[in-house]
């Protein structure tokens, strides 16, 4: 669970580990809950909750008659006694969970902690064989001998968490010792791209209230744990911290325990959005650039020489407020606040950090040089925010740092004050204020400050955390993927033809092939069909209302704010160019030089879609208008031709999406139901 974790930066002797520990600290959380259903149900409840606890305990390996005795205690209670129960025994397993959680993790740390002394001498010895390594002349195979090799075996088969299989620390040097070419491992490691893609499940929604609760419980047993092990040190402690602690965590518990745990409404669309941004919040904001430094730190043990990866190597998508397909709440507005609601969060993320960015960095240049372009920087903040160097100039006259983040920061908020006008549909006030309209821009400011701070031989850690995060999660935290049934785009296709009585006979009437022979030929032309103002169903405006707001949103946000469109239960080549004819409607394709800012994804579900997928996107490929816009546009194919290349070469102007890549998903569930498990499987493999 992300509210759980915590950091690491104690030493792991403060943190013991061992069954006899975990015992004691479960002993004091089943205190605990007894206390608190002493106080809120009465001594008679907590005998009964006991006794049914027993007799379902798998310690004792419970008897069939303890298994009936059971069944009729739980035939007793009346609605509202069974109702305590059920609530007293949630809490109980939830606590049980913490715990468990935070024994495990403290295990890890104590192994980290055991395995640094262990690893010493195995790294020195490493360090010497790479030195070898990297004495060769042509720089490319390792050269291993037999202790080195011995050690990197023990190292990759290591029981302690800091060298098992699968780590960081562990994987590197084993490809150094299987000999991988480090110019392969420098190919891998430079084409590095994760990504992540949350996906909505509404009626999984725990409230964040609750959280809370959990996050408090958590943090008042780690002070427990601290002030326990002070107390039985020799490092001191008072009795009264441990009881005090134990007193708050009754107190907790108590308002846990009097607190609803779902919510008595039904959440909306952007509670949802609420609840997915609650991980980027407390785990992924912090943790993705903490994931890069290990990553980075491993490889420069074992291959100095190469470079680690981008530091935007993991990217994010979410279908949460974007995900249309079988929930009418999601609507082209929804999409629009959804995205305004994810670059508030990202920038109040970033406001907070050059806040603090204001406090470490109180260079004066009494002590400190300053780079010309730094103060060139200053003259054009000053003649653009003329209030902030009024009001700062006089503190900050002589730490430049803190009035270059003062201007940041002004142009920050107002960006954040516009994001707040375009959520609410209004003209902001600070439209003409300077303000960052990209992270791109905002980033090279931060580059600018890390810059004059490496060439006067200074660093900041905080600083390069926020330059990790802005690269990783730019202004909009994540991609936006629209998903939409298939059947939406043709009903809506043949509404739309019927109303402009172009076609003799309906549009879903006409045969597959027919489709595609008509939707090519529409797909070429320059004229509009669709009107500006839109006569059609709610059903059939909501489809195009949908581009259109794509549009919008591209070009407020930036085209990677929505670059992937996903046709579920997609079954034919028409239900692709549907979805491009619709994209050309709202000038997200355009046909002339056959370039599009978005990429359609097919999702094939049931097993006969599975068995014709890879004749549906042969098809597709072979359609030379769509074979262009995978390439990149024809003047892509064009300079492709002249260059005698087999792959295309992406002009300036060209698409902004990654040439000659198809994304296709493979749907499990639709055809797990469609004929069970195992054929399932075998047809998606």
């Amino acid at each position: 669970m992300g509210s759980l974790l915590y950091s690491l930066s104690h030493a792991a002797n403060f943190y013991p580990a061992s069954e006899l520990f975990l015992r004691h600290r479960l002993q004091v959380v089943e205190e605990l809950w007894e206390s608190v259903l002493r106080q809120e149900c009465g001594q008679t409840m907590v005998d009964l909750l006991r006794q049914l606890r027993d007799l379902c305990s798998p310690e004792g390996q419970a008897t069939n008659d303890q298994a009936a005795s059971a069944v009729k205690l739980i035939e007793q209670l009346n609605i509202n006694e069974a109702i305590r129960a059920a609530r007293a025994f949630a809490l109980y397993f939830q606590l049980i969970n913490i715990i468990e959680q935070e024994y495990e993790q403290r295990q890890q740390l104590t192994r980290y902690s055991e395995g640094e002394a262990e690893t010493v001498i195995q790294e020195e010895a490493l360090s010497n064989a790479i030195y070898s390594s990297n004495q060769n002349e042509d720089d490319v195979i390792p050269v291993n001998k037999g202790m080195e090799i011995d050690i990197l075996s023990k190292s990759w088969l290591a029981k302690s968490i800091g060298k098992q299989k699968g780590t960081f620390a562990t994987l590197f040097p084993h490809l150094f010792k299987l000999n991988v070419p480090p110019q392969q491992i420098q190919r891998l490691i430079s084409h590095l791209d994760v990504r992540l893609v949350f996906t909505a499940h509404p009626t999984e929604i725990v409230r964040h209230t609750i959280r809370d609760k959990q996050r408090q419980v958590v943090n008042l047993l780690q002070k427990l744990d601290l002030v326990e092990n002070r107390t039985d040190s020799t490092l001191g402690g008072y009795p009264w911290e441990a009881a005090d602690l134990r007193e708050q965590l009754l107190e907790e518990i108590r308002l846990w325990w009097r607190t609803d745990e779902l919510h008595q409404f039904k959440p909306t669309v952007l509670d949802e959005v609420d609840y997915a941004l609650h991980y980027f919040q407390e785990v992924l904001f912090d943790g993705i650039p903490q994931l890069y430094k290990r990553l980075k730190y491993a490889l420069g043990k074992t291959f100095t020489w190469l470079e680690p990866p981008h530091k935007n190597f993991c990217s994010f998508g979410s279908w949460v407020g974007s995900d249309r397909d079988g929930n009418p709440s999601v609507t082209p507005e929804i999409t629009w606040q959804t995205a305004c609601y994810q670059r508030k969060m990202v920038l109040e993320r970033y406001i907070k950090s050059v806040k603090q960015l204001i406090e470490l960095l109180s260079v004066s240049m009494h002590w400190s040089d300053v780079l010309p372009e730094l103060l060139e920087s200053l003259e054009m903040d000053q003649s653009q925010l003329g209030d902030v160097y009024d009001a700062l100039a006089l503190r900050y006259r002589q730490e430049p740092y803190r009035l270059k983040l003062a201007y940041v920061l002004r142009r920050l908020e107002n960006s954040r004050d516009r994001n707040v006008a375009l959520y609410n549909r209004e003209k902001s006030t600070k439209e003409d204020s300077p303000m960052y309209r990209s992270g791109s821009e905002f980033l090279a400011e931060l580059r600018l400050i890390e810059r004059n701070l490496t060439e006067t031989g200074l660093s900041c850690r905080e600083l390069e955390t926020l330059i990790c995060q802005v690269e990783i999660f730019d202004f909009n935290l994540t991609q936006l993927d629209i998903r939409q049934e298939s059947t939406r785009h043709s009903d809506a296709i043949n509404e739309i033809l019927e109303y402009l009585q172009i076609l003799p006979q309906s549009y879903n009437e006409l045969s597959e092939e027919q489709r595609v022979t008509w939707l090519t030929g529409e797909l070429q032309t320059r004229r509009p069909l669709i009107p500006a103002e839109l006569p059609f169903s709610e059903k059939t405006n909501d489809v195009i209302e949908t581009f259109r707001i794509l549009r919008s949103l591209q070009q407020e946000f930036g085209v990677n704010i929505c670059q992937t469109y996903i046709i579920s239960m997609c079954r034919e080549v028409s239900d692709v160019l549907e979805v491009l004819l619709l994209a050309k409607e709202s000038r997200l394709f355009d046909p002339a030089i056959a370039v599009g800012t978005i990429q359609v994804v097919p999702l094939f579900e049931t097993v006969e879609d599975l068995q014709r997928s890879r004749s549906v996107m042969r098809q597709l490929f072979e359609l030379p208008l769509y074979r262009a816009l995978l390439a990149g546009g024809y003047e892509a194919i064009k300079a492709s031709k002249e260059e005698g290349s087999s792959l295309p070469i992406i002009p300036t102007t060209a698409s902004p999406l990654t040439p000659n890549l198809q994304e296709v998903m493979l749907g499990y569930s639709d055809s797990n139901k469609d004929s069970g498990f195992l054929s399932s499987n075998w047809e998606i493999h």
